[in-house]
């Protein structure tokens, strides 16, 4: 089960941070130079994002080391309660078991509450807007438009998968004053959610559609859907990276990186691999 690290907020919609950043000199980024590596934090076990060492954030954090002259050092590491404690972890203090924190992390949603809310980070870089869906039994379960309680109304008699304790997972159980509730089945991973729809212990699976596109890559049985549900207050969200707050000239440099590779179709490329349709942030 995965902390609701990538939901931060269930009421408030992402909105874009601006990437022009100054670039003044930091002792970070001199570290790194005389180093020769940039240390990027990922998420463990989050396919198809990062996971044993791959993923679309590890290849992504190798393609902005490159760009900046210098080796990707991969530190995977577990979320916290929440995603004040992984900035706090991986970016601007440490951890007393894992050591210092690393240069930047990665996944991090870019939202302007958010980021007064834990001032001791920088948070800028959009590189993905992620979106909610729905993977369902086409002739069972309609489009997730419009109301839920027409468009959900076949979950009081048909299941419905989520990972638990995620925005999906949260929203579903407290819709329609609770009346699908004991028709939503939770699952530690995607994964297992995907694995249930095929073998037809479910119906539909809500989560991020770029997790559902991953587990579900190459099987057309399926449809993935944007949920577009009146009551659903977040449907989508700009993901992007953290560095220290006074990390002046690596968030500058990174943020350079970054346009170039989305600019000669790095980015695009690499989520193209992972079966994920990429989504401008913008």
């Amino acid at each position: 089960m995965r902390p609701t690290r990538r939901y931060f907020s269930l009421a408030l919609a992402a909105s874009l941070l601006t990437c022009c950043l100054p670039a003044q000199a930091d002792e970070q980024m001199d570290t790194i130079r005389k180093r020769g590596r940039l240390k990027v934090a990922v998420y463990n076990n989050f396919p198809p994002y990062s996971d044993a060492g791959k993923g679309i954030d590890v290849e992504l954090g190798q393609a902005l080391a490159a760009r900046l002259g210098v080796e990707a050092e991969i530190i995977s590491f577990m979320s916290g309660e929440d995603m004040g404690d992984d900035l706090r972890n991986m970016v601007w203090k440490g951890h007393y078991l894992r050591g210092d924190p690393a240069d930047v992390m990665m996944r991090v949603p870019v939202d302007p509450v958010f980021a007064e809310a834990n001032d001791k980070a920088r948070i800028f870089g959009a590189y993905q807007r992620e979106v909610m869906g729905m993977a369902r039994v086409a002739s069972r379960v309609p489009v997730p438009s419009g109301s839920a309680a027409i468009a959900l109304e076949v979950f009081t008699r048909e299941k419905v998968g989520v990972e638990g304790d995620t925005l999906a997972d949260s929203f579903l159980g407290g819709v329609m004053q609770g009346r699908i509730r004991s028709n939503v089945v939770h699952y530690r991973s995607i994964e297992e959610a995907a694995k249930a729809l095929r073998e037809d212990g479910i119906v539909a699976i809500m989560a991020p559609i770029g997790e559902l596109e991953a587990a579900l890559r190459g099987d057309t049985r399926f449809v993935i859907d944007e949920v577009k549900l009146g009551e659903l207050s977040q449907k989508s969200w700009p993901i992007g990276m953290a560095v220290k707050a006074e990390a002046d000239e690596l968030a500058g440099s990174l943020s350079t990186a970054l346009a170039a590779l989305q600019k000669d179709g790095t980015v695009e490329a690499i989520f193209k691999r992972h079966g994920v349709t990429l989504r401008s942030a913008r």
